[in-house]
């Protein structure tokens, strides 16, 4: 069904971006570290109750369990402590436009581990949505509150993680294709190790004191699930040429969202050309399937 599979990437994309946007927020009141101790368990919480209605454990399958549990231990984990990271020291603009890398990783190890190849308009789409994104940095760069360098490497690092993902997920799949099954397990995982670390290095918010940050990143927690859940239902009905560049397109989401809530966004010329070849790298992504 790929018509499906095209639906919940793009939705999938719209929730990436609006977790992006609502994270600068949040760390106004909490440090990333923090920020990452509500957010990854407080989605967790929220699978974990819905559960009963939205899994069938009956159905289990353990080679499944601990593939998405493997996945949990980096995803959402890691990649939550280091978008936040990056995003403290980039901005939303910058995070979420070095994450169109994401595809170039996905789809190769797809290729590799799925046999997943994807023809020559696929990969051509590809590369024009990763082009966007580049134009999109260098017209985002100067929001940017310190220079680029070491900082780039954060947000490359979580596309590397996520282009990891979803491809072992699609793996999972093969024996459980239960995308919420994925997504609760994973969650499950990633809670205990955000709260695991965060508890050893004394990152744990106060409920009193952190209270306004709490709220913020305990929403930013439910965009980002709603995100990997229709992630996983997305892969779980197309292939991953296909959903990891859609689902790479949330930048375009961050700028439309940033612009209207976050004060001193501009959409400049440069900017508005990376979203102009970010469209066409998906058109073109879209005529190859």
């Amino acid at each position: 069904m790929p018509g499906d599979a095209i639906t919940l990437a793009l939705l999938s994309a719209v929730f990436f971006g609006s977790a992006l946007v609502l994270t600068p927020f949040g760390l106004r009141h909490l440090a990333p570290l923090q920020a990452a101790a509500v957010s990854v368990p407080t989605t967790a919480a929220a699978f974990l109750l819905v559960s009963p209605l939205t899994v069938d454990w009956r159905a289990a399958a353990w080679p499944a369990v601990l593939v998405f549990a493997g996945v949990g231990l980096l995803f959402p984990a890691t990649v939550t402590m280091l978008t936040f990271a990056a995003n403290r020291r980039l901005g939303p603009h910058v995070t979420g436009a070095l994450g169109n890398l994401t595809p170039l990783f996905a789809v190769l190890l797809a290729a590799l581990l799925l046999g997943e190849v994807p023809g020559w308009r696929q990969a051509a789409g590809i590369m024009v949505v990763v082009a966007g994104a580049t134009v999109l940095v260098l017209g985002s760069a100067r929001g940017a509150t310190v220079p680029a360098g070491a900082a780039l490497l954060l947000p490359l690092a979580a596309a590397l993680v996520r282009g990891l993902v979803q491809p072992a997920v699609k793996i999972g799949f093969e024996t459980w294709p239960d995308p919420y099954a994925a997504a609760t397990v994973g969650y499950l995982v990633s809670a205990a190790v955000v709260t695991g670390f965060a508890a050893a290095r004394g990152g744990l918010p106060s409920p009193r004191a952190d209270r306004a940050g709490i709220l913020w990143f305990a929403a930013v927690g439910l965009c980002n699930g709603a995100a990997v859940v229709t992630l996983y239902a997305a892969l779980a009905r197309g292939p991953v040429a296909l959903v990891a560049p859609l689902v790479a397109t949330y930048p375009l989401a961050t700028l439309a969202l940033g612009a209207l809530v976050l004060r001193g966004v501009r959409i400049g010329p440069r900017v508005a050309v990376g979203v102009a070849v970010t469209v066409a790298g998906v058109a073109l992504l879209l005529a190859g399937r």
